[in-house]
């Protein structure tokens, strides 16, 4: 942690998480995180789904919900940034509080609800910034009270094709009532079904490269979940999977903590393991070339190596950042960059799938 944030963080932590939330997203947007230096490393380049990235880190869906401040999100480090979850229509979230700390744990617990100003504001912002260079992903929903389901995902592919560097499709998220319904089943192929269409039905009026699509997945899946959902993906030509959302799981923390039993989705540090081994389990059963995105628990260098040598090409964080500071991206990439020189390691995907195995022998924890 940067000697800034260490000081700041006391005070921050005395606001409710949203609003200390709500005060760094202004600070990015007004120019008051000061731009920092990332050494650039050839060896952390990596190609997915089609997609240079300058590196493999990238910042979650979550923190900037309405894009806001994708470009200075880039800023800190980052490889890539991803935007939402967007829902067609504005949508107020749940109650407040909603939001929660277990700084003991170096974890939240969130069930905001697909918090959000909806696909028309978000959309203004991406098109004013779609000649900028960078990466930035849009992450799309439902509405809650949404007749129609996988027409609010069709709509997303529709309006943010056009200003997405990729689209992720969000059905793992815990706090929308019904929604990981959507990971299994008929109900699963006739998303796929429509979100692939309207995809590629985008790329073949426009004459267009088509845009990958991810599919975002719970943690709290068991083997049977696991291997059709790889099927459904492998089926329908989904680009990749982001492995993993929140877990409504509770295993292995203290039972004396403050707001440990609130309702929602936990993520950080407690997640690591559960979230590390469902993507192994993904990367064993859809083998080596597809593209997995490995999230939860990242909050140091050596839990992004683990992320790696489970099976994952790219990885994202969040939660770690609200202990970490703004300094933490780039100080995971130069702490990588330091244990590929003592290993002698030429490039970053040699660690990738080096202990798959292992980590699936192991458990989830």
């Amino acid at each position: 942690m940067s000697r800034a944030y260490s000081l700041a963080r006391p005070l921050l932590f005395r606001l409710a998480p949203e609003k200390a939330h709500r005060l760094s997203i202004q600070a990015l947007k007004n120019g008051l995180v000061p731009r920092i230096d990332v050494p650039i490393d050839s060896r952390l380049r990596v190609s997915v789904a089609g997609i240079a990235f300058p590196n493999p880190l990238g910042l979650a869906a979550g923190y900037d919900k309405d894009a806001e401040v994708p470009d200075a999100v880039l800023r800190l480090g980052f490889g890539f940034a991803e935007v939402g979850t967007l829902t067609p229509q504005p949508q107020r979230g749940n109650p407040i509080p909603r939001v929660f700390r277990l700084p003991e744990e170096g974890a939240l617990i969130n069930r905001l609800g697909f918090n959000n100003e909806g696909h028309a504001d978000a959309y203004e912002r991406l098109d004013a910034r779609r000649r900028k260079p960078g990466i930035v992903g849009v992450n799309i929903g439902a509405n809650k009270d949404s007749a129609d389901r996988v027409a609010d995902y069709v709509a997303g592919i529709s309006r943010f094709e056009p200003v997405a560097s990729y689209l992720t499709v969000n059905i793992s998220s815990p706090n929308t009532p019904g929604l990981r319904k959507l990971q299994s089943g008929e109900d699963l192929d006739r998303l796929l079904d429509a979100v692939m269409a309207a995809r590629n039905g985008y790329a073949a009026m426009t004459a267009t490269p088509r845009k990958p699509v991810f599919v975002k997945v719970a943690p709290d899946l068991e083997r049977d979940d696991i291997a059709s959902i790889a099927h459904a993906v492998s089926d329908h030509g989904v680009d990749g999977l982001i492995v993993s959302n929140t877990t409504i799981r509770r295993e292995g923390l203290r039972t004396d903590l403050p707001h440990r039993d609130e309702a929602g989705g936990l993520s950080g540090r407690p997640l690591f393991r559960r979230s590390t081994y469902v993507l192994a389990a993904f990367r064993r059963a859809l083998g080596p070339d597809f593209a997995l995105i490995g999230v939860g628990g990242i909050d140091n260098a050596a839990r992004a190596i683990e992320k790696i040598e489970a099976g994952a090409d790219l990885l994202q964080m969040y939660t770690g950042l609200v202990y970490g500071g703004w300094t933490l991206p780039t100080r995971i990439l130069a702490d990588i960059s330091q244990h590929m020189d003592l290993n002698g390691i030429r490039h970053v995907s040699e660690m990738r799938c080096r202990r798959t195995d292992a980590i699936l022998s192991a458990g989830p924890g």
